[in-house]
């Protein structure tokens, strides 16, 4: 029995094999270049790509969103849930070792039978009608199951993927937090600054109100144009309430974003500051380049592999499982002869469970791992297609938000060449206020859509660094390699 107990676990460890299938990452064919890409490039560096809109504002507010978002303290938490599991998965293959103690006074009913030696399986000594005695025990209950089939070892590799997964999600929270963060604030000095241009305006147009009024008492208008201009100035005025709300919305936002009461960044943000100029675009790198730059594409990558080993975690119920045992005990009537050779109590066995029938539940436990790899892979595929046209959407609106741009500055130019035209003409007595209103109304549609219009191509920046991963190296996980 000692050579079985000390030599089987080293010969069941070198002879077996774990069941189920071996993982093999998939291959995935990607195109050869980004369609809306004219040149391919090398690929950049793109770590903290926050910092090339070079607005220290920015900076500050992703930098703060990257340490005290509570999403992502949340997913930094399931990390940490994720590593416990895997220590979880593998003690199946520790033995396991519980200590006992035990002290009790007997005594023998008078009117009962002798209770003969080796009675309730060995552990009660012999004794007579109306005898009293005491017992005490002392020993350990010891057993370990044998991983003869890698039942346990394919549920730790499932375990060890799934952390990974964790991990690469969490730094796919990154990804998304930075982009959402930037975003906001980009949002947010576009409002501003469009507010900004609408309070320009109508301080310009209240001095042409005043010029028209100071024409109006000379005689040289009438009142209708003095009202004409009026209205023009207080519908300008009337849009910078809804800018400025939007505004404060979007503080608001940046303050959930960075893990802080709205409250504490009015302060810092109310006061306006120039609107930042897109950051200029990266080199793209080959498509190929994704499935090691998406932190979406690496979790769903291990996802996979923590279903492929699922299936051997599965399989491995179809086979019998092996397990050691013994409880080695110190057992006597009195304590002065406890811990003494002559206590001692052993009793040691090898065990075998296979399940013969089950009415097909482990076979169909199989199907559906197997069903649930073949949802991974699905999703492993999708994801890499999902970042493909992630890039191309992002690349697509950028270039034409560029040629947008350049056609709205042109507009505005021409818009206030216009109105210096129209006043001249107004003042020359050659045409009527007519003309000059409307020249005004386009300066402040010009404006205000050239604003939205830079905002949007710093989106689109912003859209295509997410796109492209965010910019994360392989140092970001190193305590949680592949």
């Amino acid at each position: 029995m000692k050579r079985l107990f000390f030599t089987a676990p080293a010969v069941f460890a070198a002879a077996c094999a774990a069941v189920g299938p071996d993982y093999r990452a998939p291959v995935v064919t990607t195109p050869p270049a980004y369609a809306e890409a004219a040149s391919r490039g090398d690929a950049a560096d793109l770590g903290a790509w926050w910092t090339r809109f070079e607005d220290p504002t920015l900076t500050r507010l992703v930098e703060r969103a990257l340490t005290q978002n509570l999403d992502l303290e949340q997913a930094r938490a399931r990390i940490t849930e994720a590593r416990a599991q895997e220590a979880v998965a593998g003690a199946g293959s520790a033995p396991r070792v519980s200590a006992q103690a035990q002290a009790s006074e007997n005594r023998i009913s008078e009117n009962a039978i002798p209770i003969p030696p080796g009675a309730g399986g060995g552990q009660t000594p012999f004794g007579l009608p109306g005898a009293r005695f005491e017992e005490y025990r002392l020993g350990f209950d010891a057993s370990w199951e044998i991983d003869l089939f890698g039942g346990v070892r394919r549920g730790v590799e499932a375990a060890k993927a799934r952390t990974r997964a964790q991990a690469w999600s969490a730094r796919d929270l990154d990804v998304s937090l930075a982009g959402e963060t930037a975003s906001a604030y980009l949002a947010l000095r576009a409002l501003q600054a469009r507010a900004r241009i609408a309070a320009d305006e109508v301080d310009r147009q209240r001095g042409l109100l005043a010029i028209a009024q100071a024409r109006a008492v000379a005689g040289f208008t009438s009142r209708f144009e003095v009202d004409q201009q009026r209205a023009l100035m207080d519908r300008t005025a009337a849009a910078i309430p809804p800018l400025r709300g939007q505004a404060r919305a979007q503080i608001h936002a940046l303050g959930v974003l960075v893990g802080e009461a709205p409250e504490r960044l009015i302060a810092e943000l109310i006061p306006d500051a120039r609107q930042p100029a897109a950051a200029p675009l990266p080199p793209l790198g080959l498509p190929s380049d994704l499935l090691r730059w998406r932190p979406d594409i690496r979790a769903a990558e291990r996802r996979l592999a923590a279903a492929s080993a699922d299936i051997g975690v599965a399989t491995a119920k179809l086979y019998p499982r092996f397990s050691l045992t013994a409880q080695p005990t110190l057992v006597s009537t009195s304590l002065s002869n406890l811990v003494t050779w002559g206590s001692r109590n052993l009793t040691a066995g090898v065990g075998l469970d296979w399940p013969i029938l089950d009415g097909g539940r482990t076979r169909a436990e199989i199907r559906v791992a197997g069903a649930r790899q073949g949802e991974a892979l699905a999703a492993y595929r999708q994801s890499v297609l999902v970042a493909l046209r992630d890039v191309e959407d992002a690349l697509s609106r950028a270039d034409a938000e560029n040629a947008r741009h350049s056609d709205l500055a042109r507009s505005a130019q021409a818009a206030v060449a216009a109105v210096a035209v129209a006043n001249d003409r107004y003042r020359a007595g050659l045409a009527n206020y007519g003309p000059v209103l409307t020249a005004q109304a386009a300066v402040v549609e010009a404006r205000d859509a050239l604003a939205q219009s830079a905002e949007a191509s710093a989106q689109d920046a912003v859209a295509l660094f997410k796109a492209l991963g965010g910019g994360w190296t392989d140092a970001d996980l190193k305590e949680t390699p592949r």
